[in-house]
């Protein structure tokens, strides 16, 4: 039974694997096509111009926890330091290292403990999520010109 589970674990990593190399083979295609890229660009641009992320700030606004805890929107700010990077031609191991970065800066070196740290990078994955649902959907349904 040990190495049933260890195989099902294996299979488990190699998928998740091969959906990454899928994803960056895409994305690297996309990012090549200069026009593609502008419409993204703009059409995020516009996501935030147009306000329509209020209901996610609103949520990550944590008015119940200590003031001390509260966190300043991390996500909002790798997005828009990933968007920043996010031009024609870029490299995807440019926009991969933008975000290695912030989450250092945001997420690893404020951790003062291990349970810190877990603690941090659940609720940074958690609102990173629910952030990239929201403007895949608001793409998909404002901006499907974007959405590319």
């Amino acid at each position: 039974s040990s190495s049933l589970t260890e195989a099902k674990e294996f299979v488990k990593r190699l998928r998740r694997q091969t959906d990454l190399c899928n994803m960056a083979k895409t994305v690297r295609a996309l990012l090549n096509n200069n026009s593609t890229v502008t419409v993204l660009r703009s059409g995020l641009h516009a996501i935030f111009n147009e306000k329509s992320l209020d209901v996610t700030k609103d949520l990550f606004q944590e008015t119940f926890r200590n003031p001390k805890k509260r966190q300043k929107n991390i996500q909002l700010k790798c997005l828009k330091n990933f968007i920043s990077s996010l031009t024609s031609s870029t490299d995807i191991r440019d926009l991969l290292s933008c975000l290695s970065s912030d989450l250092q800066t945001f997420v690893i070196k404020p951790s003062k403990s291990k349970e810190a740290f877990k603690e941090q990078a659940s609720d940074f994955m958690l609102k990173w999520n629910l952030l990239l649902s929201n403007v895949g959907k608001i793409l998909t349904i404002n901006r499907t010109d974007s959405f590319g």
